[in-house]
Order: C-alpha cells, then sequence, then structure tokens
C-alpha cells in the first residue's frame, strides 16, 4: 500500500511533532526533578527530631508529623506520648535525649524539668475536662452534666481515670471531684468518688481508658475534651458529658474556685511531695538541653507556632490554643524562635 505525497508530509509532520512533545516532556519532567532536587539540598534540616509530648496531643501531633516531614523530607520526626509527668522524669532521672517536650501542664515543666534541662517554658494551648462513656455504658441515657456523680457512683458502674502522678489529667480529674463537692454543695460527693473508684481502673495515660471504655471494660473515663473529640469523631459510639465551667479546669474566671481544691503529687526528688493546687488547663513546650538537634527543634516550633500550619492543624484536630504564647524566660528562647512566639 502507497501513501500518497500529501498524506506522507501529513504523516511526517505528526511524527516529527510527537517526538518534539516527547523530548519536550521529558525535559520537563527532568527540570522537575532537578528542582526538586535542589529545594532538598537547599533545606538544611537532616536527621531525627525527638518529640516528647502528652498522651493528649497524639492525634494532633501524628497530622504535625506528617506535614512537617513533607517541608523537610531530610528530617524523621520520632514522637513518643506519654503521661506528662513520666515523659518530663524520663529527661531529668533516666537522660532521655529529646528536642521537643510537649506538657498537658505548664507546671510540669516549671517545677520538674525547670532549671536544670531547661530554661525556657512556653504556653500554648488550653483544654477542658469531661467525662467520656460508651452507648453501652451503663446508665448512658441518664447521664447528665447535673447527675453524673451519683450515676456513676451506682452499684456495678466502672470508672477511671490516669494515675496523677504519672498523667495531668490524672490529678485533674481528682482536683475535680473536690470542686464538685463544692460547686453541687453536697457533702461526701468527693470521698464517695474516691471511694468508689477501682484500682485497676486508674491508668498510666488517660488515653488507654478509651480503649478500655470500647471494649466494655470501663463504663465512664474523666478525659480532657480534646480528646473525647477526637476519638468520637472516629467511633460515633462514644460520646461525652460537658461538665460546668466552675469545675472542668477551662475558664479563668474561676481560677481562684479551683485553687480550693488540692492533691499531693511526687515530687522533683525521691521522697519529696509537692501540692498541686487545682488551675485552668493550659500545656506547654521546651526544648530540653538533652536534644541533639536543636535546629531541626527550632524549626519544628516555627512552624508549631505558624498560623497557616501548625496552629491550623491543632485546631482541625480539635485542640484549643491560647490567643497568644505566653513565655517564662524569653530572655532564654533559641535564635530564630523568638519572632515566631
Amino acid at each position: 500500500m502507497k501513501f500518497s505525497k500529501k498524506l506522507l508530509g501529513i504523516f511526517t509532520a505528526l511524527l516529527m511533532a510527537s517526538t518534539f512533545a516527547l523530548a519536550g516532556c521529558g525535559q520537563g519532567e527532568e527540570s522537575l526533578t532537578q528542582a526538586a532536587n535542589a529545594q532538598q539540598e537547599e533545606d538544611s534540616l537532616q536527621g531525627d527530631l525527638v518529640v516528647y509530648h502528652a498522651g493528649s496531643l497524639s492525634v494532633p501531633f501524628e497530622a504535625l508529623e506528617k506535614r512537617f516531614e513533607e517541608l523537610h523530607p531530610g528530617v524523621d520526626v520520632q514522637r513518643t506520648p506519654g503521661g506528662s509527668r513520666k515523659i518530663a522524669r524520663q529527661i531529668t532521672e533516666l537522660g532521655d535525649k529529646v528536642d521537643v517536650l510537649c506538657s498537658a501542664d505548664y507546671t510540669v515543666i516549671d517545677t520538674l524539668v525547670m532549671p536544670e534541662f531547661a530554661s525556657w517554658n512556653a504556653l500554648f494551648a488550653e483544654n477542658s475536662m469531661v467525662i467520656m462513656y460508651s452507648k453501652d455504658s451503663k446508665y448512658a441515657g441518664e447521664i447528665d452534666a447535673d447527675n453524673w456523680y451519683d450515676v456513676i457512683t451506682r452499684d456495678g458502674v466502672n470508672y477511671g481515670h490516669s494515675d496523677p502522678n504519672a498523667d495531668p489529667c490524672g490529678y485533674r480529674s481528682v482536683l475535680l471531684w473536690q470542686l464538685a463537692e463544692k460547686h453541687y454543695g453536697k457533702d461526701g460527693i468527693n470521698q464517695k468518688l474516691v471511694d468508689s473508684c477501682k484500682a485497676e481502673n486508674i491508668r498510666p495515660k488517660s488515653v488507654e481508658l478509651i480503649a478500655m471504655l470500647e471494649t466494655g471494660a470501663l463504663d465512664y473515663a474523666f478525659e480532657y475534651e480534646s480528646v473525647a473529640i477526637q476519638h468520637a469523631k472516629k467511633n460515633p459510639d462514644l460520646d461525652y458529658v460537658k461538665l460546668p465551667m466552675e469545675i472542668n479546669l477551662s475558664s479563668l474566671d474561676y481560677k481562684d474556685f479551683y485553687a480550693n481544691a488540692t492533691i499531693e503529687l511526687d515530687g522533683k526528688e525521691p521522697g519529696e511531695k509537692i501540692t498541686k493546687k487545682g488551675e485552668p488547663i493550659v500545656y506547654s513546650l521546651t526544648m530540653p538541653n538533652t536534644g541533639e538537634n536543636s535546629e531541626a527543634a527550632v524549626e519544628f516550633l516555627k512552624f508549631l507556632f505558624d498560623e497557616k500550619e501548625g496552629v491550623r492543624i491543632l485546631k482541625e484536630e480539635g485542640q484549643p490554643v491560647l490567643d497568644a504564647v505566653n513565655v517564662f524566660g524569653e530572655e532564654n528562647i533559641p535564635e530564630g524562635l523568638s519572632e515566631s512566639i
């Protein structure tokens, strides 16, 4: 079969156009690859970034890790969640090499970490206490903000909280019970709550209690509202009771009332005891001096405090933040970070 000269010309032209187009695509892809490689070369951040954080920050910090590693592919964020007091002691007593420490209570860093292992403390987030339950919890259809202390202390009902000496959510649960007795004006509420809470239902981390709710091992658990929101979003069988501001430790307006509740906790030294008063829930963070990647830590915190990045992610994941970051030891903030706070 013979092509006419006209058809042969058209075919040749199309073939040449295709060849040039393919070559152009190849060059374009090569240019994009070169640009990406150049960008990575410009990003000097490398190595592991070790972050210890409160268990209640697990969901938002997982999202923060993913986004930060997208921006800085040379960095591997290694997170360890836990009770804030416990992870602080891993730094001060065990010498763990930690670049960023985030606590669910700013006083943990103030009393256990500073001044030996950190020189500044940035307060950045807030929360409130709630009671979580599942659709299968006993009396789930009855419990509310006015009767919860009667419901959870009924025979056969299991409830729990985290260990006060390991986790701020634990001592805040106990402080809440004391405040409830004063707020509702009923003598004996606090002692009944203490006596009815089984020892096996006091866990090292508050987030462990959620699995117990889901399996039916617990009917009710004292948690942070952010954690309740995050897990109810994943599991529609979970719900929570919002508590009055007078007892949920969320409001500066009630800080004087909160201070009426106290609990004795283990201090910095073995055998030492400290008295913790009730106060509004405030999270904080610092860079311990045991860290080995301060450059990446500074960039991570700049990213965390960025309204379009870290702050946006925290809010999207149900973690409320303070209107403004407040820093103790501001003069000690690393160079390059102060303008971001």
